[in-house]
């Protein structure tokens, strides 16, 4: 059998496709922020159904089976706390959120790669303070030279970031899509003006 007509039963609805649920910690702050801790409705329901999970919020939509009707939820706080990392891992996209999404060198956003400031052909090694975030040109135009070799400088010293700093580093960046449901949990902690 065809694997595109079994599945075509089993599709879900377009408009379940984007409910996803934003996920909270027992502490009612979210698990991270960039990329926002989100999980599809399925998972939701699953945990919602399994009393792992509280449901704070819901959609208007409402799935259905033989013997339920649930609406679909859209934020969910964990029952048991999630102990966030201390240690922030060394990834590339860890590394673009540090240096906000920008080239080093001339401020550059997109069409990002990453340039090692002291080249790894002269002694530098990969490293939170040794690697930043630079635009191709730029990258391209250092090469393997040192940045007194090239007359160039970097906006900011590369160093290691800490956990909380890269989680709020992440609030700057939100995803394209908030629904209205979110906006009281993604920003509670945030300073209000006076």
């Amino acid at each position: 059998m065809n694997a595109d007509f079994r599945t075509s039963f089993t599709r879900e609805p377009g408009t379940l496709r984007h409910c996803p649920a934003l996920v909270l910690n027992a502490d009612y702050r979210p698990l991270s922020y960039y990329p926002l801790s989100l999980w599809p409705w399925q998972d939701a329901v699953k945990a919602a159904y399994l009393e792992r999970v509280d449901i704070v919020a819901e959609y208007n939509e409402v799935v259905h089976s033989p013997s339920v009707s649930i609406r679909i939820p859209s934020v969910v706080v964990l029952k048991d706390y999630v102990k966030p990392q201390k240690r922030v891992a060394f990834t590339r996209f860890n590394l673009f959120l540090r240096d906000e999404f920008c080239c080093q060198y001339c401020g550059a956003r997109g069409d990002l790669t990453f340039d090692h400031v002291v080249p790894r052909s002269r002694g530098g090694v990969t490293s939170w303070e040794n690697v930043v975030a630079a635009c191709s040109q730029c990258n391209l135009h250092k090469g393997a030279r040192s940045l007194r070799q090239v007359g160039m400088a970097l906006r900011k010293t590369p160093r290691r970031p800490g956990a909380e700093e890269l989680r709020n580093m992440g609030r700057r960046f939100p995803p394209n899509h908030l629904h209205e449901t979110w906006m009281d949990f993604l920003y509670w902690d945030a300073e209000l003006d006076a």
